[in-house]
């Protein structure tokens, strides 16, 4: 059985007509994980016995009532978690040996969500420590690695979920996206990556990072698969405030409809120094092919653009120290002096900005400049429907790097943030190949339009086809 060769709509009807069983591809994911991950380590926990146990359940299920796919519409499709997600009995460690022997006693509600509807979860995934990267090099733990090459990152901070799917472990890898944590490992893995809507997805039960920015995403191969993904995660919850009671769209039924005379933006501050030239080649080189579909691109503006990484780098290590302040090594978890680099350089930079005497100066100024960014994206959707930027100013680049330059490394994340900073959703699509390398695309739209992504999405995709380009472990 081939997993990167099936997506959950082969997968569904695979099982009905009996042509393998959960039990097969449960054990099929597992042999891909043995057969890879020892190179790549993207798994810092396997579930294997209970995966097995839910499959033989399932099988059960589906020989008593073929309409269960009803019901459960991710049955049987082997997910992994950002280890950030809380999962009863099951370890959780955010990547940080802090709370390496940590079992919840609780799912969090994606989790629940995706159980409820069928998934079986295979293991927990590898990550920066508490989110805290664009790499994959903060975890505390094996560095994960680039399934289309070894010496270089996937991206993080869900480093293991865009890693494991690409490889071909699981159909679904799980991410939280602060500022650039699932659409950039989407990029650089060939994969499909969503933000959605801040409070679209339910943050309960995830091990928080900056609460007001956190957006609960997935990675998928293909769109279809993303789009139905959504339609089980998305949704109200009376454990999480922020979620928002707006009607969860049936993603999956639009996917196919023509954006003949759709209008595409194209910001100007996203093509300028910095940018590497095969990269805006590949962008400008999707543009054309939309445009071949019947949209129409023109040129706008979002002129905070330049203030956008400073206002990140200001507001989100305050939220960072304060979500941080709980693991003090008496209530529990090991000693503050276990957290790595790059959590103290962010502690310190939210404890210094909130402090007497620089909150005006600091964390009020950026929190002035964040509306204005909002803004900007608010007055550019009067314009045009969509915006298409590049996720990445650069390739994958080698492990090691960046790890000694903090500026470089944010640096990878100055196309991303700012959808953050808006809370409006952005997709990450596959733009194509540069020297054996993926490119990815990133689609943004206003608040709640996940519905509209996916359809640009959808037709881009089946126009192209890069997600059938299968990692080679180059340098392996």
């Amino acid at each position: 059985m081939d997993l990167l060769g099936l997506t959950i709509k082969d997968i569904e009807e695979s099982l009905k007509k009996g042509v393998f069983s959960c039990q097969e591809l449960v054990k099929e994911s597992f042999s891909t994980i043995k057969k890879h991950d020892k190179k790549i380590n993207a798994f810092l926990t396997l579930n294997e016995e209970q995966a097995l146990k839910q499959a033989n359940h399932y099988d059960n299920l589906i020989k008593k009532d073929k309409n269960i796919f009803d019901e459960k519409p991710l049955l049987g499709i082997p997910v992994a978690l950002k280890d950030l997600f809380t999962t009863k009995d099951i370890r959780t460690t955010a990547g940080s040996k802090i709370i390496g022997d940590y079992n919840p006693p609780f799912d969090a509600t994606v989790v629940k969500k995706l159980i409820d509807a069928g998934a079986i979860i295979i293991g927990k995934t590898n990550e920066d420590a508490w989110g805290h990267g664009s790499s994959g090099e903060n975890t505390d733990y094996e560095v994960t690695r680039n399934p289309y090459d070894l010496n270089r990152v996937p991206g993080g901070s869900s480093s293991g979920s865009g890693a494991a799917v690409a490889y071909g472990g699981v159909l679904v890898g799980t991410g939280t996206d602060t500022g650039s944590s699932v659409r950039l490992p989407a990029g650089f893995c060939n994969l499909v990556g969503l933000k959605p809507t801040y409070g679209r997805v339910s943050r309960y039960g995830i091990i928080a990072m900056a609460s007001s920015f956190d957006s609960i995403g997935h990675m998928t191969r293909t769109v279809y698969d993303n789009a139905k993904v959504l339609e089980v995660t998305a949704g109200v919850d009376p454990f999480d405030s922020t979620t928002v009671p707006i009607k969860v769209d049936q993603y999956t039924k639009k996917l196919g409809q023509s954006i003949k005379g759709m209008k595409i933006g194209l910001p100007k501050e996203y093509f300028v120094k910095g940018l590497d030239d095969k990269v805006s080649n590949s962008i400008k080189n999707s543009l054309k092919i939309l445009e071949k579909l019947g949209a129409t691109v023109k040129e706008v503006s979002l002129p905070h653009t330049d203030y956008a990484m400073a206002a990140y780098y200001i507001l989100v290590p305050s939220e960072v120290s304060s979500n941080l302040s709980r693991y003090d090594g008496i209530r529990y978890g090991g000693s503050r002096e276990m957290f790595g680099a790059e959590a103290k350089r962010r502690i310190m930079l939210g404890s210094y900005t909130l402090s007497s005497g620089y909150y005006d100066a600091y964390y009020l100024k950026a929190a002035k400049v964040r509306t204005l960014i909002k803004r900007d994206f608010e007055n550019a959707f009067k314009e045009v429907d969509v915006l298409i930027v590049p996720t990445s100013p650069t390739l994958p680049f080698k492990i090691g790097e960046k790890v000694d330059d903090p500026l470089q490394m944010y640096l990878s994340d100055i196309f991303l943030c700012p959808v953050n900073l808006a809370g409006i959703p952005g997709l990450n699509v596959q733009s194509g190949f540069v020297d054996g390398f993926p490119v990815g695309m990133q689609i943004i739209g206003p608040q709640f339009s996940e519905e509209l992504l996916y359809k640009v999405a959808y037709l881009f995709e089946q126009e192209t086809q890069y997600y059938k380009i299968r990692p080679k472990f180059k340098n392996g």
